[in-house]
């Protein structure tokens, strides 16, 4: 059995890596994500998971919670501030079984695809700042 002399990435690396991909971002999408909170867990708790019918923790990596800005009115009473959630485990896990990218990359990948729900983009959208086939 292979022993790694490093620790597992901790919370605050993927806070940092998620912060230096969202610096990397656009301004015009940096801007636009001006009240964006993002927050990095280990798992999803048990409500969003219930929410999001899912009951594996291990297959949700990312998650936007809020109101799209393409679907938001000044009628909204805001329960929170619109979050995107990075989950640790389940990104360490991917990019393990992966093995074919850096974790920063695929932080920022999870990351973009999470604030695209946040802007309301399609996946050409996506590409344009993300483009994951490459």
């Amino acid at each position: 059995m292979k022993r790694f002399s490093r620790p597992a990435p901790s919370l605050a690396d993927i806070e940092a890596l998620a912060a230096r991909a969202h610096a990397s971002l656009p301004e015009a999408v940096r801007k636009a994500c001006a009240d964006l909170v993002i927050r990095v867990e280990d798992f999803a708790d048990d409500d969003m998971l219930a929410e999001m019918g899912i009951e594996d923790p291990w297959a949700l990596t990312g998650l936007y919670d809020g109101i799209a800005l393409t679907q938001k009115s000044s009628f909204d009473q805001p329960q929170g501030p619109d979050t995107v959630w990075l989950f640790r485990r389940p990104i360490l896990e991917e990019w393990i079984q992966r093995g074919d990218v850096g974790l920063d990359a695929l932080v920022r990948h999870v990351l973009v695809h999470e604030i695209a729900h946040h802007l309301g983009w399609s996946d050409e959208d996506i590409l344009q700042v993300d483009d994951w086939r490459e």
